[in-house]
């Protein structure tokens, strides 16, 4: 039997894989091969995404992350938040740094709840105009790790995220690569709620951690909020994101919330192929 151990995790709704891999005995192509199975929510395990723990020289750890389709992201940050936890679990680290390809990743675990320092965001546009079949959507754009289109809308509970998000994920404007998107409407007192149609995952998914630190910053950029916005996910809970802004540019973005272990054992991999 060709077993693999693991541990799935939750992050304000975002779930993950995480596979301790700090003996490096399974290459990068293996896991690679392996992300659509195991993250099947009917014949495998069940997830967003699948995260790596892999030795690096220079850090405590170094991450590969995988959406569920396969595709590689280069970050995410309640995954950053989930696989912090994990490492503070393996090692009794509460403080680490680990690469990703979006940069270095500062992270501070206190018990279940975990602060993460993201890279400074880059390719801010404002005042982006869609023509989606013919009915204007306005939004910014910003890319924190990964592409946020960030859209305001009124009607955010009953708003079509699935059919719309992907019609924009895929727009030609945002061509190679696509964009994630994010559909928002502030609710007063620093307060924002999102609803979020993750690339990779292609579906609303209940939280998105980079998309949380998006929006924030969209709305600090307008003056909406200052230092610090609360973030109401899809899944009713919160994130906290901490920034600075002067002079236009923006620093010191923190992501914060709590992480949940939701299980931990093997999957048995010649079952599920």
């Amino acid at each position: 039997m060709d077993k693999l151990h693991f541990y799935k995790l939750s992050g304000t709704g975002n779930d993950f894989i995480i596979i301790n891999n700090l003996n490096n005995s399974r290459s990068f192509d293996y896991f690679k091969s392996i992300v659509r199975a195991v993250t099947n929510r009917n014949n495998g395990v069940g997830a967003d995404g699948l995260i790596i723990i892999n030795p690096d020289n220079e850090t405590d750890f170094r991450w590969d992350f995988f959406n569920a389709d396969g595709s590689v992201a280069e970050m995410c940050g309640n995954g950053a938040r989930c696989v912090a936890r994990v490492f503070s679990y393996i090692t009794g680290k509460s403080e680490m740094i680990f690469k990703t390809l979006a940069g270095r990743i500062d992270a501070y675990v206190t018990g279940s709840r975990v602060k993460v320092r993201l890279s400074d965001p880059n390719d801010i546009l404002d005042h982006i105009e869609i023509n989606l079949d013919g009915t204007i959507i306005k939004g910014s754009f910003i890319n924190t790790g990964v592409p946020h289109f960030v859209v305001p809308v009124d009607n955010i509970d009953d708003y079509n995220v699935r059919e719309i998000g992907r019609k924009l994920r895929f727009h030609e404007y945002f061509a190679p690569k696509g964009t994630n998107v994010n559909f928002v409407k502030y609710l007063g007192d620093s307060a924002i709620k999102v609803r979020t149609y993750e690339r990779g995952v292609e579906d609303e998914t209940l939280a998105c951690g980079t998309g949380a630190c998006a929006t924030a910053l969209i709305f600090g950029r307008k003056g909406v909020v200052k230092d610090r916005a609360d973030i109401i996910t899809s899944g009713g809970e919160r994130l906290s994101v901490y920034f600075s802004i002067q002079n236009d540019l923006i620093h010191n973005v923190y992501l914060e919330g709590n992480t949940r272990f939701i299980c931990e054992g093997e999957v048995f991999l010649n079952e599920i192929f």
